[in-house]
């Protein structure tokens, strides 16, 4: 039987015309109702919102798009959701990726559907097969789709909040996801704690979303900043998906070093040349890895 209720769950920040888009997209698919989890934007997408009355709006402080998703997921439940469509708003459903997704929420085992997300019209996927959770030496995320030709729904382990499709049952196992990591790993975190509850996650080739390309419309300046403070999520929610998941010490430990020593490497090669960089921000990342191994997570 498909789904009756199809909720989506948009999470926005400060990106008014592609949210406009995403929306725009999504209503030629049709969901049953659309959520949007605006993150305490401050260049109008309020104002916006507040013209669109098809909408359910959802104003909070900006908690990041771990925070956004786990409001909208958590409202999206009560609104009596079978499954629920998440994503960022820059990402823009083809007019039937929703259509290509539903045939396979029929199967009882499957907890998420992932489609394909192209940039630039080329596919772009981050989506992988198993975790790594014993080899301190290898990455976490092993037998990734990036360069495999797939032309058929295959089965994965890891996707990202776009275009993530879960379904009820799902979140009643492993519930809502964890707002205290802010931004980076959240969807990483969720998709291991459904893989460890049982379910099974695909990947859908032929539901296709358009994904807006990376700082797109940024200067140089504000690219280095962004990467700064998004590094310090990273460094510090990558130790604690290690601490708080692998099988050994080695994982726990040894593994968010090596990811912090490449950084600091990075810093020690690039600030003296004044390459965007600076000594301080050594001691972010460090104070950022320490947080991660004493799972102190929230908004730095």
């Amino acid at each position: 039987m498909k789904p009756e209720k199809i909720i989506a769950v948009v999470v926005t920040y400060n990106r008014k015309e592609l949210l406009k888009k995403c929306i725009g997209k999504l209503r030629e698919n049709n969901p049953s109702q659309i959520i949007v989890v605006n993150n305490d934007s401050t260049d109008g997408t309020a104002q916006w919102l507040e013209t669109q009355t098809d909408l359910m709006v959802i104003q909070q402080e900006n908690l990041g798009g771990s925070g956004g998703f786990y409001t909208g997921i958590k409202t999206a439940m009560a609104e009596g959701a079978d499954w629920i469509w998440c994503m960022d708003d820059d990402v823009f459903p083809h007019s039937d990726c929703l259509a290509n997704l539903l045939p396979h929420t029929e199967d009882p085992s499957i907890g998420i559907l992932a489609p394909r997300r192209l940039m630039d019209g080329k596919i772009f996927t981050n989506d992988f097969c198993r975790y790594n959770l014993t080899n301190p030496f290898r990455s976490m995320y092993q037998s990734r789709l990036k360069g495999k030709d797939i032309q058929e729904p295959t089965q994965i382990a890891g996707t990202a909040f776009e275009g993530l499709f879960i379904s009820k049952k799902a979140v009643e196992e492993i519930g809502y996801p964890n707002k205290d990591l802010f931004i980076f790993c959240d969807d990483t975190d969720y998709c291991l704690r459904a893989h460890l509850a049982g379910f099974r996650l695909l990947y859908i080739p032929e539901a296709l979303m358009d994904k807006e390309h990376f700082f797109n419309h940024d200067t140089w300046e504000d690219r280095q900043q962004k990467k700064k403070w998004k590094r310090a999520y990273q460094v510090r929610n990558s130790a604690y998906l290690n601490h708080h998941y692998g099988k050994n010490v080695a994982v726990r430990y040894l593994r968010p070093f090596n990811n912090l020593l490449g950084y600091l490497l990075t810093i020690a090669f690039t600030a003296p040349l004044k390459k965007g960089y600076e000594w301080k921000d050594a001691m972010t990342l460090i104070r950022a890895y320490k947080d991660g191994l004493a799972e102190k997570l929230g908004k730095m």
